[in-house]
């Protein structure tokens, strides 16, 4: 059995190869494409009885899909927690090859999971929502600024039919502020048919997908939050317990227990468009369903300065609930 360690760049890759022994016998530099190192690792191997090792990125995927086809096994690193392993000064394509070929060989590798790529693709999608969204805010933001640049009360329900009506009628006395106004409505509403676009495409996913109408069963878990938890858990089973998706979607503060236990703010790891739907849904969910209330109470203990400690342990408590729902199936039942 060979143990490869291969450190992956757009354009540069690093191979190192130890045997049964965990003795180093190649070692590797290609320049090229990610097919020509493919290419090139398949000759070097040469049939032989293989694990592969390499860090996630934003190939890592395709690259997965290509090494099975090489690999009798083939393990993706987690990069955060490989940086908390690799401290030292020094760092070279070649060395941090070798180091993931020994942490494959001492079986010390910090895994991550590699969804199929129907998921993939499904997480993909999600996240062009996002990116789709914020582009959008930032054009209705610009066109807030230049109303307020001119002294222009807005009406409330600016985006609305009515509102986009008014605000296209709105008189500039300089020509190129009129302009600036045109380009951004434009921009508003060319990013507003892209969600509807993507969101239908999304819909037709999510309503064939039983996790995601089992989520849909909890008060203010609309589809767009449903999809995300749903497509980024994937596996639930894969969770040894249910504390763990806290960690997994960074719910959970950071600790300094090193004199005594004190605790900060959240750790924000993984991937945050699902923390965002999450916490978004949190708030509806309270205000929705008496026991997720109640629980928020507890949490917030009457203290306005606690509302946003006991959302963020409420968008908690709720993933946990999730991944409970999903591992065995029951839908959301009301506490009586």
């Amino acid at each position: 059995m060979w143990y490869v360690g291969v450190d992956v760049h757009s354009r540069m890759f690093a191979i190192c190869i130890l045997d049964q022994n965990g003795k180093k016998i190649k070692t590797r530099v290609i320049r090229g494409s990610l097919k020509e190192m493919v290419a090139v690792l398949r000759r070097l191997l040469k049939g032989r009885r293989c694990q592969i090792v390499y860090e996630a990125s934003s190939a890592y995927g395709w690259l997965y899909d290509r090494f099975t086809h090489i690999a009798e096994k083939v393990l993706v690193a987690h990069p955060g927690h490989l940086r908390l392993i690799f401290r030292s000064k020094r760092k070279s394509d070649r060395v941090d090859a070798e180091k993931l070929a020994k942490l494959l060989y001492l079986d010390q590798v910090p895994l991550v999971h590699v969804p199929i790529p129907a998921v993939r693709s499904w997480r993909g999608m999600i996240e062009h929502r996002k990116r789709t969204v914020d582009k959008r805010t930032r054009a209705k933001n610009a066109l807030r600024a230049l109303l307020r640049t001119h002294a222009i009360d807005a009406p409330k329900s600016l985006w609305s039919i009515k509102g986009r009506a008014w605000l296209a009628q709105v008189p500039f006395a300089q020509a190129a502020d009129a302009v600036r106004r045109d380009m951004l409505l434009e921009d508003v509403e060319h990013f507003t048919r892209q969600i509807r676009r993507v969101e239908k495409a999304l819909d037709v996913i999510g309503k064939r997908h039983p996790g995601v109408m089992l989520l849909r069963t909890i008060p203010g878990i609309g589809p767009r939050t449903a999809e995300a938890v749903m497509a980024y858990i994937d596996q639930p089973r894969r969770f040894r317990r249910n504390k763990s998706i806290g960690t997994y979607f960074g719910l959970v503060p950071c600790e300094d227990s090193s004199v005594k236990q004190r605790f900060g703010h959240i750790t924000r790891q993984g991937p945050p468009t699902v923390r965002r739907l999450l916490v978004e849904a949190t708030w509806q969910a309270i205000r929705r369903d008496a026991t997720i209330r109640a629980y928020y109470d507890r949490i917030r203990r009457g203290e306005k300065e606690r509302k946003k400690i006991a959302l963020v342990a409420t968008a908690h408590h709720l993933a946990r609930v999730m991944l409970s729902m999903l591992t065995t199936g029951e839908p959301w039942r009301e506490a009586s």
